[in-house]
């Protein structure tokens, strides 16, 4: 009971404060998106937030039980719980409900719906430090690394499955930890992410022929540039242009046969390709308003027209941001990003103090998950990103996302705890 005590002591109640901050920011945004007048109570347990209410408690019970128990745990099974988490995603694709296009919900009964893909991203977290701890791996070697890339690639490849694409692609901020674990070629895959990504964007914009004629003269003034100052590997730098070459070329058939309609509306409205504001550009239109429209202050707590009205649709879901923006104006979305910064500089912190590898990596593990959640959900809901549906960490309304959150966050503080007693 001493040595537990002393551990609770040591808990970085920083890192504590800030996701209490964010929960009951999150909580009231909720209520205030789905307020109803003929049920003005927050407490109300028939109306989502009280539901919400129930979900935070029951977050923080496990995430006080897991203070409670001995961190080792958490390595020595770590193996197992991924392997829970993915027969989880197999029984998805047998047993699950279709919900918007997405079948990744498992109906366990009464009204409450279990999704496996939010906590497999913590199981992966936890399977990748676990075998990164090991004494026998090395990362030069291509053996770990094929192990390493197949812990991400396998869960990713059974969400993505499940055409979930928005919780698929939180999967690629692992590619984070690898880089920060040494990795080889870890950086030029995340340069790769975003050349391809522009590839992408600009050959749908400007064609394919363009894109040709602009591959062509960069290939031409580089070759000139090679043979000029005798530089070597230009085997390799052709073969780099021929990859961007073929790219651009699958372009218009990975956009018109492998994307679903939806898909496609929603990347051509944010590429100003298609004005559709009554139809697949609705949520965003009216979602920019409604940030828009609370100005520097805000218009006051429930005072919001647009989510009074229930202009945005899913505002106390993956609309969340918007309820932020319209009643707390710049100076509530300002504290709510100021919060999120504040929260992935600590751990960011924290892990790099860790004396375990397992503890170091599962923190940039989770560090990666929340950035890449916060940057696909706030820029979807400003039109920077095409909307994908992925919660707001710790504010979207959701048992799934707050449990998983909560308890992602409570395992890296308990690690963070116990690192004085690693040796």
């Amino acid at each position: 009971m001493n040595e537990r005590n002393s551990i609770i002591g040591r808990i970085d109640w920083v890192t504590v404060l800030i996701y209490f901050a964010l929960v009951i920011i999150g909580w009231f945004s909720i209520f205030s998106a789905k307020y109803d007048e003929l049920h003005p109570s927050i407490f109300d347990m028939s109306q989502v937030y009280g539901k919400q209410l129930i979900w935070i408690g029951a977050s923080l019970l496990v995430g006080f039980i897991i203070l409670l128990i001995d961190a080792k745990f958490f390595n020595a099974f770590s193996l197992w719980i991924y392997i829970f988490f993915l027969v989880s995603l197999l029984a998805v694709l047998v047993y699950g409900k279709a919900t918007k296009g997405a079948t990744s919900w498992i109906d366990l009964g009464g009204g409450i719906k279990f999704q496996p893909s939010e906590f497999a991203k913590m199981a992966t977290a936890l399977a990748l430090a676990g075998y990164l701890d090991r004494l026998d791996v090395d990362l030069q070697k291509r053996k770990d690394q094929i192990i390493a890339a197949t812990i991400v690639l396998v869960p990713m490849a059974l969400v993505l499955a499940q055409n979930d694409t928005g919780s698929a692609i939180v999967f690629v901020s692992f590619i984070f930890v690898l880089y920060r674990e040494g990795f080889p070629g870890a950086g030029w895959l995340m340069v790769a992410g975003v050349v391809a990504i522009l590839l992408f964007v600009f050959t749908l914009v400007w064609s394919q022929k363009v894109m040709y004629i602009i591959l062509g003269v960069l290939l031409v003034l580089t070759l000139t540039f090679y043979i000029v100052t005798k530089k070597k590997g230009i085997v390799r730098m052709l073969a780099v242009f021929a990859i961007a070459f073929t790219f651009v070329f699958s372009v218009d058939y990975a956009f018109n046969k492998v994307l679903q309609e939806h898909q496609r509306n929603r990347i051509l409205v944010l590429l100003g390709q298609l004005d559709d504001p009554k139809g697949v550009g609705y949520n965003v239109h009216q979602s920019k308003i409604a940030i828009g429209s609370g100005g520097f202050a805000g218009k006051g707590f429930l005072q919001g027209t647009q989510t009074k009205y229930d202009f945005v649709p899913e505002q106390h879901t993956d609309f969340i941001f918007c309820t932020v923006g319209e009643e707390g104006g710049f100076l509530g979305t300002a504290t709510v990003m100021l919060l999120y910064l504040g929260l992935l500089l600590r751990i960011i912190i924290l892990a790099e103090r860790q004396r375990s590898t397992f503890s170091r990596v599962y923190g940039y593990a989770i560090a990666g998950i929340l950035f890449v959640h916060i940057a696909i959900n706030i820029g979807m809901t400003i039109g920077l990103l095409p909307v994908i549906g992925i919660p707001l960490p710790f504010l979207s309304y959701g048992g799934s996302s707050m449990l998983a959150f909560t308890i992602m966050l409570a395992i890296f503080v308990k690690q963070d705890a116990y690192r004085l007693n690693v040796l």
